[in-house]
C-alpha cells in the first residue's frame, strides 16, 4: 500500500453513562465513522486516504472528534452532514474546515 495522503482517525471511544468525561458514543460517533466508511467507499477514496477508528482522543465533551494528519487537525462537534465538507474540503481541497476546528485550548 503506498503512503496515503492524509490519514483519519475518528474516535469511536464508548463509556458507561454517566461517566465524567462522557464519550463520542454517547454523541453519535459511531453514525460519524458509518458515513466515512460509506463516503470513501462511495467515492473510492481508499487508494489515497486512511480512515481508522480509535479509542479516545481527549476532547470527550465536544465530540464526536476527527483528527486528520499529517496536519495533526482535529475538528470537534463533527455531524453527519459536515462529513462530505471534510472530504471535499480538506481532504481532496487541502484547504482545513474553520467552523469545525477544535479551539487551540483542546488542541
Amino acid at each position: 500500500m503506498p503512503k496515503p495522503k492524509k490519514h483519519i482517525l475518528i474516535c469511536v471511544q464508548g463509556r458507561p453513562a454517566g461517566h465524567p468525561r462522557g464519550s463520542c458514543q454517547q454523541k453519535g460517533c459511531n453514525e460519524i465513522y458509518q458515513g466515512f466508511m460509506e463516503a470513501f467507499q462511495a467515492r473510492n477514496l481508499w487508494a489515497d486516504y486512511l480512515l481508522t477508528n480509535t479509542g479516545c482522543l481527549g476532547p470527550c465533551t465536544s465530540g464526536p472528534n476527527v483528527l486528520v494528519y499529517p496536519e495533526g487537525l482535529m475538528y470537534s462537534g463533527v455531524a453527519a452532514s459536515d462529513i462530505a465538507t471534510i472530504i471535499d474540503e480538506h481532504l481532496i481541497g487541502d484547504k482545513p474546515v474553520e467552523r469545525l476546528m477544535a479551539p487551540a485550548s483542546v488542541w
